[in-house]
């Protein structure tokens, strides 16, 4: 009965959150002067298409790619805000060198995503080793990276340099990589219309959960981790050291994230310009807190987020601003934040009670 409890506050708190979010968002479109039912139940329609459906499902593949990549550094406390220089830095590195190279399919492929994430890993190693070394804040440090990245990728992203511009085009991009490195995506039976196909890098979104999973559950760095996440000192007194592990979690979270842009490179432009997606970080940090740090907690909360953002297209027919998706998606991580708050306060007391009806059993003492 206490397992079921403990696991019925866990499911509750997400469920609470979302509620209260969604009545804020009725609020909100009651105060727009349109019937809140009737646009929520038209964005619910519309997000419920099979056609639509994949087209969250391949929206969700780089939001759960910096979820896990911003887990990884949730379970030692570590913010990786860089998660955004992290990936545009490695996509534009394998951009570059996947269109210099000629090679067979899987082998084309495979150095893409090495180069992405060895580019990722490096450029997150150098905020681990600040932190390491001189303490410099890991947030600060990664906010002041994503701007030297954007920096040297426009540098770089020059036709006098490693880019090139079409003609009749203001768009400026590196050279397309050969059909060789791209990545097939996979029809869906029955669903027909433009974008009706999933991405195939959604099993190296999948193997890349699998793997986060075995490393922090199955491995000793990852009880490691999961210890001083817990309790710092205890994990230092067990003679766990933590430089050495807070610099391998950042470079671990960098090369994740060095996969984010990928789905977009290896699936659908095939190579890198000015009109690259950005702005993935926080979006992957809102999945991580959304899915609890677990690989199928944060592939719920990408779905959920993609599925939002994509049913909003039918708030423009409404005369809606696309704006209370985002006061939607910003109210339900306030909310789930504090849900999980009250949630470990309630275990907590429920277990120092537990504690001491155990000890007054054991020594005849009624508590």
């Amino acid at each position: 009965m206490t397992r079921l409890r403990a696991a019925g506050l866990v499911l509750a708190a997400p469920v609470v959150a979302f509620g209260f979010a969604l009545a804020v968002t009725l609020v909100i479109l009651a105060l727009a002067r349109v019937d809140p039912l009737a646009v929520l139940g038209d964005a619910l329609a519309y997000g419920l298409r099979p056609v639509t459906l994949v087209a969250v499902a391949n929206k969700a593949i780089p939001y759960y790619l910096a979820g896990i990549a911003a887990a990884v550094g949730f379970h030692l406390r570590l913010f990786n805000i860089g998660i955004d220089g992290q990936y545009r830095l490695g996509a534009f590195a394998a951009a570059v060198i996947g269109a210099a190279v000629s090679l067979p399919a899987p082998l084309h492929v495979a150095l893409v995503v090495v180069v992405a994430m060895a580019v990722g890993w490096g450029w997150a190693a150098v905020a681990g080793l600040l932190y390491v070394r001189r303490g410099v804040n890991v947030v600060i440090s990664t906010i002041m990276l994503n701007a030297v990245a954007s920096g040297l990728i426009a540098w770089l992203l020059s036709p006098a340099r490693l880019a090139q511009q079409a003609a009749g085009s203001n768009n400026v991009t590196t050279a397309t990589i050969p059909p060789s490195g791209w990545i097939p995506s996979i029809a869906i039976p029955g669903v027909e219309g433009a974008g009706a196909a999933v991405n195939g890098f959604v099993f190296v979104a999948i193997a890349v959960g699998i793997g986060y999973w075995l490393v922090l559950h199955r491995s000793t760095v990852g009880f490691e981790v999961r210890a001083m996440g817990l309790s710092g000192r205890a994990a230092k007194v067990a003679g766990i050291r933590a430089p050495r592990l807070a610099l391998l979690t950042m470079a671990a979270s960098g090369a994740i994230a060095g996969l984010v842009g990928l789905p977009q490179l290896l699936g659908a432009s095939h190579r890198f310009g000015l009109d690259f997606p950005s702005g993935l970080a926080f979006t992957g940090l809102s999945v991580a807190i959304l899915g609890r740090n677990h690989p199928l907690g944060v592939a719920f909360g990408a779905f959920a987020w993609a599925f939002i953002e994509r049913s909003a297209q039918v708030l423009d027919l409404a005369g809606v601003s696309r704006e209370v998706v985002t006061i939607l998606q910003a109210v339900t991580v306030l909310a789930i934040v504090v849900a999980y708050e009250l949630v470990r306060r309630i275990r907590a007391r429920q277990e120092r009670r537990y504690v001491a009806r155990a000890v007054g059993g054991a020594s005849g003492v009624t508590v």
